[in-house]
């Protein structure tokens, strides 16, 4: 496949593993993946097939993309970063250098880049700062200032933080047990960042209730939001719709969006954060209780 059909959309490759590392309480995956990375943007997802070709997985799993390399010895590669919590996870992290995945990418919507150099924001909550990192580079290469903020619960569930340091103007980081930084949350300490460097827009990749917490203080800051969100994807290509959540579109109605399509990256103002989970009453389409 060549690069300018890679460039239309997702592709399926095999891949094959370059190496399996831990950092911290994370894992992170480098394989290769012709096609993928010349197409890939901050904010995209690759689709992995677990278990094995005899596997009853049949779901794959989602991750966000760290970092992608499109030239050199193996052709294209691409690194995620994963915790291993269930059993495809741990499939994946007992992987050896040479065996094979199946990889779908890139998919989804990706982060927005500005136009013209403003001050941005980067939050992110765990490993959730696995995309930070490319997107900080093609910020500060449209000549953006980026601060960044990292939290997690305690100091092995952060992530990137030597990396974060390099890319960043400024680096905030918390931790719910004090281990490391600021003992609370991120969105304890982002509005006085917000405001030190005069935000112009927050990009957020983390757990839902973070995210919630980032809008909303970037909405009450006057700032614009993007969110990476979490939602457990299925398919990963829009089909199975488990990944759903409530909207607004510019026409000001709700409707029921894909995580994997239609996001990962949402307007923060945009998701109706108290309704995750549920379909509103007014979303557009919804069962209509008592009606005739």
């Amino acid at each position: 496949m060549t690069t300018a059909q890679a460039k239309t959309g997702p592709v399926q490759v095999m891949g094959e593993v370059l190496g399996l590392r831990r950092v911290g309480e994370y894992q992170v995956l480098t394989l290769t993946a012709p096609g993928i990375p010349e197409a890939t943007r901050p904010g995209h997802f690759v689709a992995l097939a677990v278990g094995g070709p005899s596997s009853s997985m049949l779901l794959r799993r989602a991750f966000s993309i760290h970092s992608v390399q499109s030239r050199g010895v193996y052709g294209g590669t691409v690194e995620v970063v994963f915790a291993t919590h269930g059993k495809g996870t741990e499939w994946l992290s007992k992987l050896h250098r040479g065996d094979q995945v199946d990889v779908v990418g890139p998919l989804g919507r990706p982060f927005a880049l500005p136009k013209q150099p403003v001050s941005c924001v980067l939050v992110a909550g765990g490993y959730g700062s696995a995309p930070m990192f490319m997107l900080a580079d093609q910020l500060r290469a449209r000549g953006c200032r980026v601060d960044v903020v990292l939290g997690a619960s305690t100091e092995s569930k952060l992530f990137g933080v030597l990396d974060a340091k390099r890319i960043a103007a400024t680096l905030t980081i918390t931790t719910d047990d004090g281990s490391l930084g600021e003992k609370g949350r991120v969105t304890d300490v982002l509005p006085a960042v917000m405001e030190r460097v005069d935000a112009d827009v927050v990009y957020a990749c983390g757990p839902m209730a973070m995210l919630r917490s980032v809008a909303e203080v970037a909405a009450a800051q006057g700032a614009h939001s993007q969110c990476a969100v979490e939602e457990a994807m299925a398919c990963g290509i829009g089909i199975c719709m488990t990944c759903v959540l409530p909207v607004i579109g510019d026409d000001g109605v709700t409707r029921m969006l894909r995580s994997c399509v239609e996001g990962p990256v949402f307007r923060g103002d945009r998701v109706r954060w108290d309704e995750v989970g549920t379909i509103p009453p007014d979303t557009l389409g919804a069962p209509q209780v008592g009606g005739h």
